[in-house]
C-alpha cells in the first residue's frame, strides 16, 4: 500500500540519517498536502543503499519509501523535511517515481525502459537534483518525449567522486527520439557535466539475473 502523508517514515531502518518526522512536521505536511496544487500524477519518495552484488531480493529489502504525495506544496514539505543529496552518504540514492512504482528494472512497468544518465560534481548535486524533482513532477520533459514514451522517475545516487542523477522513461526504443538531454542543459545552462548518456536497463549485466 502507498505509504501517504500521515503515514511516518520507518524510523527502524539502519539506513545514514534517514527521515524521521515528528509529529508537528507530519501535522504541517498533512495540512500542506490537502490544501495544495495537485499534481498531475501522485509522486512517491524512495531510499536505498546500493550493496555490490546484493541480489534483488536484498535490494527490494533495503528499499524504503519516504511518502507520495499528490500536490505540490505537498512535494515541498516533504523535501524540506529530509536530508539534503548533500547529506546522505555514499552508495546511498533517493528516487522519486510516478504514483507508486519502485525504481526496480525488472518491474513490469520499467523492464521496457532505461535511463539518462548525468555524472555530477559534487558542488552541483544539489542543485541538478531539485531541478530534475521539479521538471519531473511539474511534467517538464512531457514535449520533449516522443509520442508514447513519459518520465517515470528521477534519482539521485551518492558516489565517492561524482554522484549520479537519472530520468527514467518507460520506453527505451523512443530515447533516441527525444530531446531530453536538450531540456536538462536549458535547465541547468551553468552546470557543466562529466557525462550524460542513455541505458537500457535490459543491458545491465545484471538484469534479471537476480543481483545488481
Amino acid at each position: 500500500m502507498a505509504a501517504t502523508m500521515s503515514d511516518p517514515v520507518d524510523s527502524s531502518c539502519d539506513f545514514s540519517k534517514s527521515p524521521v518526522f515528528t509529529t508537528e512536521a507530519i501535522n504541517k505536511m498533512e495540512n500542506q498536502e490537502n490544501e495544495g496544487v495537485p499534481l498531475q500524477t501522485a509522486w512517491t519518495f524512495w531510499l536505498d543503499k546500493s550493496v555490490h552484488g546484493s541480489s534483488a531480493a536484498e535490494f527490494q529489502a533495503n528499499l524504503k519509501k519516504i511518502y507520495t504525495v499528490r500536490s505540490a506544496q505537498g512535494f515541498w514539505a516533504v523535501y524540506n523535511n529530509i536530508p539534503g543529496a548533500d547529506e546522505i552518504q555514499v552508495r546511498y540514492s533517493y528516487h522519486l517515481m510516478r504514483e507508486d512504482r519502485k525504481p526496480l528494472w525488472e518491474e513490469p512497468y520499467n523492464r521496457r525502459g532505461g535511463t539518462w544518465r548525468i555524472k555530477c560534481q559534487k558542488r552541483d548535486t544539489t542543485k541538478v537534483w531539485r531541478e530534475m524533482l521539479v521538471a519531473a513532477i511539474g511534467e517538464q520533459f512531457s514535449d520533449a518525449l516522443a509520442d508514447g514514451d513519459e518520465i517515470c522517475g528521477v534519482t539521485v545516487s551518492v558516489r565517492d567522486r561524482e554522484d549520479l542523477v537519472q530520468i527514467w522513461n518507460i520506453n527505451a526504443d523512443l530515447s533516441e527520439k527525444s530531446t531530453v538531454i536538450s531540456r536538462v542543459h536549458r535547465l541547468l545552462p551553468d552546470v557543466d557535466f562529466p557525462a550524460i548518456f542513455y541505458k537500457r536497463h535490459d543491458t545491465h549485466q545484471a538484469f534479471e539475473k537476480g543481483r545488481r
